[in-house]
């Protein structure tokens, strides 16, 4: 009986090593695909990148009052963040002033949003977009607040709260903020700030991260009164 029951406990033993591996393996391959997509992105779409030192090499002289271009849409520039997995293109920096330590601000946000494991071949197919006909005039608004250079936020309302069932932002989205400005254009020479960014699952929305695939964003940010 003792021996009985010892194979039992075994093979139940194994059954529940075989299953844990079996689920690491397949989140291994998802996280493979994720790498794939985003790799394939990068090299189809003829992205240049750079480092994060040289980015932060040129945010610095930016901000001593040189004229520096920190991603240079020419070239087709992105940095990569290495601690976030964050892929990053400054279109437009913004007007106003950046965020500072101790502040907070409600941030509205116009989106397009692609998976890019399903981008190729059909490019055209964006999954969710607060910039159509139906959905222009409501952006997503977002309250941000900057602590000691770390940030975080909520969104208070729009397409990806009612999308994903979640009022968390995702930590993709909150990157760019040390570098563009935040604001209200005053006049026809002034934009809001304006960026391309590949998000990996881990600092995704609820859906990326449950299904792990990297999106690609088209994101806008303006300051609300």
């Amino acid at each position: 009986m003792r021996h009985a029951a010892a194979v039992m406990i075994a093979a139940v033993c194994l059954a529940t090593l075989t299953q844990s591996c079996d689920s690491s393996e397949t989140y291994a391959e998802q996280r493979e695909d994720e790498r794939n997509a985003i790799n394939s992105y990068i090299s189809n779409a003829n992205i240049n990148l750079i480092s994060e030192n040289t980015f932060k090499a040129r945010f610095d002289s930016l901000k001593a009052g040189y004229n520096i271009t920190l991603t240079d849409t020419a070239k087709n520039e992105y940095v990569v963040f290495g601690q976030t997995g964050v892929y990053m293109q400054i279109i437009d920096q913004g007007c106003g002033d950046y965020l500072q330590s101790g502040q907070k601000a409600s941030v509205s946000c116009r989106f397009m949003e692609w998976n890019l494991e399903s981008y190729y071949p059909n490019p055209d197919s964006c999954q969710l977009t607060n910039m159509n006909t139906t959905s222009i005039s409501t952006p997503d608004v977002m309250t941000v607040t900057n602590t000691s250079g770390t940030f975080t936020a909520s969104f208070l309302n729009g397409l990806m709260t009612t999308t994903y069932s979640s009022a968390s932002v995702p930590a993709g989205w909150l990157v760019p903020l040390t570098y563009v400005k935040l604001g209200r254009p005053a006049n026809e020479d002034e934009r809001v700030a304006h960026v391309h960014i590949i998000v990996p699952a881990s600092q995704g929305q609820p859906n990326a991260s449950q299904y792990v695939y990297p999106c690609f964003y088209d994101l806008y940010y303006e300051k609300n009164k």
